[in-house]
């Protein structure tokens, strides 16, 4: 009986996990931080990652000679929690920044403001877990929980990261919209349900997806 039981419960466990599988972040998960998603398409990254993007058709990035990166947010304002402390979710925010304007600022003089010939990049962190708990496909505490891999009281599996982001592009001269993307990341695994999730678990995930939107404008500007 409790052999079929645990079977049972696995069968369950592995049917929540191939149901929070997918790649990108779906529409019932958008955050609201975009003014319009209805022109996003899905799309693959430099680095081959799948994403959801807007650009521009008419978008001329050689106008651009500078780039105004805005401090990264937290959309919507997140509660912070046991497992992810206000320090963790500052450490992520503070992170992005620096790895954006390390990567973008390759090719691009980082600018002070907006202005004419500057690129406005505004971010968010939508999405932050470090939650096996649970099957919903995503939670909203503390910012808009992704749900993670699933784990069983015997400590299966380890705990997935994840995070999640949405970023729109903007002409400095007059505000409007050049480009949007919307995707998500997992980065290192935790150890245990106990274990207090840390900027560092996700750095590598910000700076991939920094390298990416490097290399995005770098193809733009080769055309």
């Amino acid at each position: 009986m409790k052999l079929a039981l645990m079977m049972s419960t696995l069968c369950i466990a592995s049917i929540g996990v191939v149901g929070c599988a997918s790649k990108v972040v779906e529409p019932d998960q958008y955050s609201g931080f975009l003014k319009d998603y209805s022109q996003l398409k899905e799309t693959e990254s430099p680095s081959g990652a799948t994403v959801m993007r807007w650009i521009d058709p008419k978008l001329d990035v050689n106008k651009y000679n500078s780039v105004y990166i805005e401090p990264t947010q937290l959309y919507p304002k997140p509660q912070p929690t046991v497992k992810i402390p206000q320090a963790t979710l500052n450490g992520i925010t503070s992170y992005y920044d620096q790895a954006l304007k390390r990567e973008i600022g390759k090719s691009l003089p980082l600018a002070a403001g907006p202005g004419p010939g500057v690129i406005v990049v505004r971010a968010a962190i939508t999405a932050v877990s470090s939650s096996t708990e649970g099957l919903k496909p995503y939670e909203v505490i503390p910012i808009a929980l992704v749900a993670a891999a699933v784990s069983t009281a015997s400590g299966i599996r380890d705990q997935e990261t994840d995070l999640a982001t949405e970023a729109v592009f903007l002409d400095g001269s007059d505000n409007h919209v050049i480009a949007q993307v919307v995707r998500k990341g997992t980065g290192k695994p935790l150890e245990n349900d106990s274990q207090v999730m840390k900027a560092d678990d996700v750095k590598g995930v910000l700076d991939g997806w920094a390298a990416d939107l490097h290399q995005s404008y770098l193809k733009l500007k080769s055309k």
